[in-house]
């Protein structure tokens, strides 16, 4: 049993607590809060800083890890997409390796449970021996040709099959992004899910993306035809993706949209119309490397829209750290405050995943894991600001 203290703790689902304390056992379970007062010195772990819950990365591309610094920045999305499409013929032991170094990375950084995208099944033993908790989103896409949708359901769903959903980790099929899945590619992926399961998508993050749906176009024509996909039977719909998105997809899931660049208002209010249960994960620094931009989350504060923090892959990314992007948010929208930061980096994140009876939060009967940040009681994140993981 372990009884560790800081300055503060910041339970999340509860007032901070001077001098709190959180008893744990040998399996990280929460067995006590309460403070310092309550306890012989000589028993604690003492510690300077804050203590919150472990992190939760809502959005990751565990697979990709072994692109690292191969894909320039700044190029814009499309050019981005090509890039990633055109690294072939890596060694698989590379591939393996990037991905158990990027696991462990996460562990290092407080990560405890992560959302991750896989359109193969080369990450499935790892993370079956990762400590962390993970949710698989098995990623479909038929750029929008029905015809092929049975052929590119049934190559996917043995990824599903081969990707680990008993125990600690869960999985579900999902779409790519509005323009890349057809109506009936999301129907096959609908009638395959159960109800409690969390489905994730792609949206709006590019301007080019609501250009294609209003308009039919943009970059999405010329990035279409080099795959020689023809789009004679596509018509504007005349709304922004997302409507095309709540269309064809489930509203008894939890549903979880990625990156959100170009979403506004009305397109929040009409996805939580749609569906309550609905989540809203940011990835900002995978958004700088490729877009040189970021959603405005006062449109999501003032929606209170449930928003997630997601690293993306490296491909897109300096490092997989939940603390890094918090970091980025408040740098360059500092209005958002380090408590509604912290919500999104931890019970928030756990809902979205279905991961609350466990973790997100430091309550009791939990095993949440323990961070200690080196923050001081004006708990303003600053670019040294560190993240330790102590259970």
């Amino acid at each position: 049993m372990r009884k560790i203290t800081a300055d503060l703790l910041l339970p999340v689902n509860g007032e901070p607590i001077p001098e709190g304390v959180v008893v744990v056992d040998e399996t990280g379970k929460i067995l006590e809060i309460s403070t310092r007062s309550e306890h012989d010195p000589a028993s604690l772990d003492v510690h300077p800083g804050v203590l919150i819950p472990g992190f939760i990365n809502t959005h990751c591309h565990l697979e990709l890890s072994h692109m690292k610094g191969r894909v320039d920045t700044g190029t814009g999305l499309l050019p981005f997409l090509v890039s990633v499409v055109s690294f072939r013929d890596i060694a698989m032991d590379e591939i393996l390796d990037a991905i158990e170094k990027a696991d462990r990375e996460m562990y290092e950084n407080g990560i405890v449970a992560v959302g991750d995208i896989s359109n193969k099944a080369d990450t499935a033993l790892i993370k079956e021996r990762s400590p962390l908790r993970y949710y698989t989103f098995v990623e479909m896409f038929d750029f929008m040709q029905d015809q092929n949708a049975q052929k590119t359901f049934d190559s996917y769903y043995e990824v599903f099959e081969k990707q680990s959903g008993n125990g600690k980790n869960k999985k579900s099929c999902v779409p790519h992004a509005p323009y890349t899945v057809s109506p009936y590619l999301f129907e096959l992926i609908r009638n395959t899910n159960p109800d409690d399961c969390t489905v994730s998508i792609h949206n709006q993050e590019t301007v080019h993306e609501d250009e294609f749906f209003l308009h039919k176009s943009g970059g999405f024509i010329g990035f279409m035809a080099s795959f020689k996909v023809t789009l004679d039977h596509f018509e504007a719909t005349e709304k922004t993706s997302i409507h095309y998105a709540l269309e064809h997809m489930s509203r008894h899931n939890r549903t979880l949209f990625v990156h959100n660049t170009q979403t506004g208002p009305d397109d929040i209010r009409a996805a939580q119309a749609w569906n309550p249960n609905t989540f809203w994960a940011t990835c900002p620094n995978a958004n700088l490397y490729i877009e040189n931009r970021m959603p405005f989350y006062k449109h999501f504060i003032d929606e209170k829209a449930k928003m997630t923090i997601g690293t993306d892959s490296l491909t897109s990314n300096w490092q997989l750290s939940v603390l890094e992007e918090m970091k980025t948010i408040a740098r360059y929208q500092s209005y958002v405050p380090f408590e509604e930061l912290l919500r999104w980096a931890t019970i928030n994140g756990a809902e979205a995943l279905g991961f609350e009876e466990k973790l997100g939060s430091l309550e009791v009967g939990k095993t949440p894991g323990v961070n200690l940040l080196d923050l001081d009681a004006s708990l303003t994140l600053r670019a040294d600001t560190q993240v330790k993981r102590l259970v």
